[in-house]
C-alpha cells in the first residue's frame, strides 16, 4: 500500500483536517517535476560509429561516485548543497512559527519550490499549533484526574475505615502514582471489591522532591527512603468535595432531587463502588485520548519525513536533513509530555483499580477487537438461503392451495397475520441497521464512538444481518409450519398446539434477548436493554445520543408495539383456539391501540424537555413541540375514527398536514443539515461523505415521499382494491421503517461531521466528585 493511502487510513477521522496535507504537497511536487520535465535541457548527443558499443558519459559515470564520496570527505561543515535554512520565528501576541528560507529561489523553477516550501511551513504549523493545544488539554485533564484521585483515595479510606497506626515514618513512597505533581500519593490500595483495605498511609509530596526522586530513581536506596518523613493525606479533603454520581435508578434520581447539603456527612460503599467505576472509565477515556494524541503526532512526523524525501527526489537537492533536523528539535518531534502520561496512566491504574496485575490493567486499557471469523460468514450465508427458500415455500403454498380464495381468509388475516408481522417488522429494522452499518463503515463514520459503545464490543454488519437472517429463518420456519398445520387435515384438530407457535415463538425471542449467560453478544443485547430502559422511565435518566436515537427508532416501530398489543389480546381476552376474538372492538383496547403508539412520542417528547432544561437549548423545546404535534394528530384521528364527524376529519387532516411538514423540515435540515441555501454544495452542505451528490437529492425526495405515506397511515386512506386492510398496514409500517433506516445513515453522518469540526474524538466522561473551590481556597 502507497503511503498516501496508508496515512489516510490511520488518521483520527475527527482531526483530519489536524493532519498535514500529504496529497496536497505531493500534487506540489508533480508540479515542480513536470516544469522540470516541460523545461529540461535536450541532451547533446556525441557522434559516435555506428555499431560502436562505446558507453555514453563515461566519464561522468566513472567519476560520479567518487564525487559524491568527496564530497562527503569534506564534512559537515560544507554547506555549499545547504538549500534552505528553518528559523522558528517569535511574533507579539503569537506562538512560536516556523519559516522556511529557500535559498536558490533565483534558480529556474524556483517559484514552484518557493510555493511548496510556504505550503509546507503552513502545514507544520497548523499541526504543531493543534498538537500543542491538545497536549495542554491533557495536562489540565490529568491534574483534574489527580484530585479525583486525591478524593477517591480518601473516600476509601473513610468508608473502609482501614487501622492507620504505622507511624507515618516507615511509609515508602511510590513513584509515578498520580499523574501530576503535588498529588496525594498511595503506598497500597485495596483492590475494588475486597472486603477490608490493609493500612494505608497516604504521603503528599511537593513538585521539586517528586521530580528530585524521579532524577535518582535508578540509585535509591530503601533504607534511606523509609527514612523519609511524610505528612498523612488529610481526609479532611471530602470536606471540600461533593460526591457527584450520576442516578442509576429512577428512585435514586428522586432521593438526589430532594437530597440536603448534609447528604454528603456519611458515605456508603455503594457510593465507592459507582466511584470507583467511574474513574476507570475515565482513565481508559483518558489513556484512549492520550494514544491517539501519540499516534497523530508520530503520523505527523513520518509524513513531513516522506514529503521531504519525496522532494530531494523529485528535484535532486538535499535538503530533507535540515528540514529534519529542525523537526527533531521542535516541540511536535522531541515532545515526551504525552509518554510520560501514559506510563503514569499505566501505573495508577493498575496499582488503584487491579491490584498490580499489569496483564489485566493492560487488558482493560487496551481493549482488543473480536477478530471477524469465517463461522459468521458462512451461517451468515445458510440463513440467508434458508430465508430465500423459506420465503418461497410460502408463496408455492399458498398458491397451491388457493388460500387467497380460502372462505377463512379474513379470519387468518385478522388473527394470525399480525402474530407473525412482529418479527418482520424487527427482522426489517435489522437489516436497514446492518446496511447503515456497513455504509458507515465504508464512509469512515466512526459509529461506536457516536453511540457510546465499549472498544470491541460494537457489532459489524455481518453479525446483524447474521442475526437478521437467523431471526428470520425462525419467524419463517414457524410460519410455514403454522400454515401447513392449518391446511393439513391430520393436524387441522390441533387447535391449541397449532395457535401456540407464534406465542412460543416470541417467547423464545425474549427468552434469547435477556439470557444473561455470555452469548450471542450479550454485551450489545444488554446495551440496547439499558438504553430501551433509559427510554421507558425518561426524563429520570439523563439522555444520552443512544437514547434518543433509540426512541426515534421506536416512534417508526408503531405497528410492531401494536402487534405486542394484539398478543394480550388475542391470547388474554378472547378464545384463541377457535380464532374467536372481539377485544378489538371494545373501547378499552382502542384506548390502549392509541396509548401504545403515543409511547415512544411521548418518551422523545420528555426526553426533549430534560435537555431543554439541563443544557438551556432552544432548539430542544422546538424539538419537543414537534413531537407534541405528532401525539395531537395521533389523537385527532382516534377522535375522527370514533365519531366520524366532519370538524374531527377536519382536525385530524390540519394536525396531520402540520406535523408531516414540521418533521420533513426537521429531517432534512437540522437531522441532516442539508438544504443549506450558502453552502460549498448548492442545497446540501459544505461536507459530504457520500461523493455523488445525487445521492443525497434522491434521499431527500425519498424521505418527503415517506412522510407523506406516514400522513395516510394518520388519516386512513382507502387501501388498494383486493388487498386485505392488514397487509396494506403492514407495507405502511414497512416504508416507514425504511425510511428510517434512510434517516439513520445521514442522521449520524451529520453528527460525525459535527463531531469533526469540534475535533471531538473522545467521550467526556462524568466524574464521580466535584470540588468546592470556594472552601479549599
Amino acid at each position: 500500500m502507497k503511503f498516501g493511502k496508508e496515512y489516510a487510513s490511520q488518521m483520527v477521522h475527527e482531526w483530519q483536517e489536524a493532519y498535514m496535507d500529504y496529497n496536497y504537497l505531493k500534487s506540489l511536487l508533480m508540479e515542480i517535476l513536470n516544469f522540470k520535465k516541460k523545461n529540461a535541457p535536450l541532451p547533446e548527443v556525441a557522434a559516435t560509429p555506428r555499431g560502436s558499443l562505446k558507453r555514453r558519459l563515461s566519464m561522468y559515470r566513472a567519476f560520479n561516485g567518487l564525487q559524491i564520496r568527496y564530497n562527503s570527505f569534506k564534512g559537515k561543515n560544507n554547506h555549499e548543497d545547504e538549500v534552505i535554512v528553518v528559523n522558528s520565528v517569535q511574533q507579539e501576541g503569537s506562538e512560536c512559527q516556523y519559516e522556511t528560507t529557500f535559498l536558490v529561489s533565483c534558480e529556474e523553477g524556483g517559484e514552484c519550490e518557493l510555493i511548496f516550501f510556504r505550503t509546507l511551513d503552513d502545514e507544520f504549523n497548523k499541526v504543531l499549533t493543534f498538537y500543542k493545544k491538545k497536549v495542554e488539554e491533557v495536562k489540565d485533564e490529568a491534574d483534574v484526574l489527580s484530585k479525583q484521585m486525591d478524593a477517591l483515595i480518601a473516600l476509601r479510606i473513610m468508608v473502609d475505615k482501614p487501622s492507620i497506626g504505622m507511624p507515618s515514618d516507615q511509609v515508602m513512597m511510590d513513584d509515578d502514582s498520580t499523574l501530576s505533581p503535588g498529588s496525594v500519593v498511595p503506598t497500597h490500595i485495596r483492590s475494588p471489591g475486597g472486603s477490608h483495605m490493609e493500612a494505608i498511609e497516604e504521603v503528599e509530596m511537593t513538585g521539586e522532591e517528586i521530580l528530585e526522586e524521579e532524577s535518582t530513581s535508578g540509585n535509591r536506596d530503601k533504607e534511606k527512603r523509609n527514612l523519609m518523613r511524610f505528612r498523612p493525606a488529610p481526609i479532611e479533603i471530602l470536606d471540600n468535595v461533593k460526591i457527584n454520581i450520576d442516578p442509576a435508578t429512577p428512585i435514586s434520581t428522586f432521593k438526589n432531587v430532594i437530597r440536603t447539603s448534609k447528604a454528603n456527612s456519611k458515605f456508603s460503599k455503594d457510593e465507592l463502588k459507582k466511584a470507583e467505576e467511574q474513574m476507570k472509565t475515565a482513565f481508559v477515556e483518558f489513556y484512549k485520548k492520550l494514544r491517539l494524541l501519540k499516534s497523530y503526532r508520530l503520523l505527523n512526523v513520518l509524513a513531513f519525513s516522506k514529503i521531504m524525501k519525496k522532494y530531494d527526489k523529485t528535484t535532486s537537492r538535499k535538503a530533507s536533513k535540515s528540514y529534519s533536523d529542525m523537526l527533531d528539535k521542535s516541540d511536535l518531534g522531541n515532545s515526551d509530555e504525552v509518554n510520560k502520561l501514559i506510563e503514569r496512566v499505566e501505573v495508577t491504574f493498575i496499582k488503584h483499580f487491579v491490584n498490580g496485575n499489569r496483564r489485566k490493567g493492560m487488558k482493560h486499557l487496551r481493549p482488543q477487537a473480536k477478530r471477524e471469523t469465517h463461522r459468521v460468514t458462512f451461517f451468515m450465508g445458510l440463513f440467508s438461503g434458508c430465508s430465500i427458500a423459506l420465503v418461497a415455500a410460502i408463496v408455492v403454498a399458498v398458491r397451491a392451495q388457493h388460500l387467497l380464495e380460502h372462505k377463512d381468509r379474513d379470519k387468518y388475516m385478522n388473527n394470525i397475520f399480525p402474530l407473525y408481522s412482529l418479527f418482520g417488522y424487527i427482522v426489517l429494522h435489522m437489516l436497514m441497521y446492518g446496511a447503515n452499518v456497513y455504509y458507515w463503515k465504508r464512509f469512515r463514520v466512526n459509529y461506536p464512538f457516536i453511540f457510546g459503545f465499549k472498544q470491541g464490543t460494537e457489532l459489524g454488519y455481518k453479525q446483524v444481518f447474521l442475526l437478521a437472517s437467523g431471526l428470520s429463518v425462525l419467524a419463517l420456519a414457524a410460519s410455514l409450519f403454522h400454515l401447513d398445520m392449518d391446511m393439513d387435515p391430520k393436524t387441522g384438530s390441533y387447535e391449541t398446539v397449532k395457535e401456540l407457535i407464534p406465542l412460543v415463538l416470541l417467547f423464545v425471542i425474549l427468552l434469547i434477548t435477556f439470557c444473561p449467560l455470555n452469548i450471542l453478544y450479550r454485551s450489545s443485547r444488554f446495551f440496547f436493554l439499558r438504553t430501551a430502559w433509559h427510554c421507558l422511565c425518561a426524563p429520570l435518566y439523563k439522555v444520552t445520543l443512544p437514547d434518543f436515537i433509540l426512541a426515534d427508532q421506536l416512534t417508526s416501530q408503531v405497528q410492531a408495539i401494536r402487534s405486542l398489543q394484539f398478543y394480550v389480546c388475542y391470547y388474554v381476552w378472547g378464545n384463541f383456539k377457535t380464532r374467536s376474538n372481539t377485544c378489538q372492538d371494545s373501547k378499552v383496547y382502542k384506548i390502549l391501540y392509541i396509548v401504545v403508539a403515543i409511547i415512544p412520542f411521548w418518551s422523545r417528547f420528555i426526553q426533549c424537555l430534560r435537555r431543554l432544561f439541563e443544557e438551556k437549548d432552544s432548539m430542544q423545546g422546538l424539538n419537543s413541540l414537534k413531537y407534541f404535534s405528532t401525539i395531537v394528530a395521533l389523537v385527532t384521528r382516534t377522535l375522527y375514527d370514533q365519531k366520524r364527524e366532519t370538524f374531527w376529519k377536519v382536525m385530524a387532516a390540519s394536525t396531520s398536514g402540520i406535523t408531516t411538514i414540521a418533521n420533513t423540515y426537521w429531517d432534512l435540515v437540522i437531522d441532516w443539515g442539508l438544504l443549506q441555501r450558502n453552502s460549498k454544495n448548492p442545497w446540501l452542505r459544505d461536507k459530504l461523505l457520500v461523493p455523488h451528490k445525487i445521492v443525497y437529492f434522491v434521499a431527500i425526495v425519498l424521505d418527503i415521499i415517506l412522510r407523506l405515506v406516514w400522513m395516510q397511515l394518520v388519516l386512513e386512506f382507502e387501501e388498494l382494491p383486493h388487498l386485505h386492510k392488514k397487509a396494506f398496514v403492514a407495507i405502511v409500517a414497512c416504508l416507514e421503517i425504511l425510511r428510517r433506516g434512510l434517516w439513520n445513515f445521514f442522521r449520524l453522518e451529520n453528527e460525525h461531521l459535527n463531531n469533526v469540526g469540534k475535533y471531538r474524538a473522545s467521550k467526556s466522561v462524568p466524574l464521580p466528585f466535584n470540588y468546592d473551590e470556594d472552601k479549599s481556597m
